[in-house]
């Protein structure tokens, strides 16, 4: 029940996030969906990451260093370039709220929650 609360709470907070920037999530995960699935767990190629169940403020640097040209890759540079911050707040939210086949071990200073 609390794992269901949260997650209602997370999905409006983060369509609230999007919204702010009158871009709704559904068009920039509908963007991304074309290369990592809509869930962000099914690569179109071996190369592209799976972005399901990553953590949020990696998915927030990448985008951001994307965005800004630290990160090169003709691809993501082109797609982060008109991201607002707001958009990446929401994209990364997404993703990283998704299920996911990867193991991604949660930050050594992260306390484990009650509900996992």
């Amino acid at each position: 029940m609390r794992k269901t609360l949260a997650l209602l709470t997370l999905c409006a907070a983060t369509t609230a996030v999007a919204e702010e920037e009158r871009r709704p999530l559904e068009q920039l995960v509908g963007t991304c969906a074309a290369c990592h699935g809509q869930r962000g767990d099914e690569a179109l190629q071996p190369s592209y990451p799976i972005l399901a169940g990553q953590h949020q403020s990696y998915l927030e640097q990448a985008l951001r260093q994307y965005r800004s040209g630290e990160r090169n890759n003709a691809i993501m540079n082109g797609q982060a370039a008109n991201l607002s911050d707001a958009d990446i707040r929401a994209l990364a939210a997404y993703y990283a709220r998704q299920e996911s086949a990867l193991y991604t071990p949660a930050y050594p200073n992260q306390a484990r929650r009650a509900d996992d």
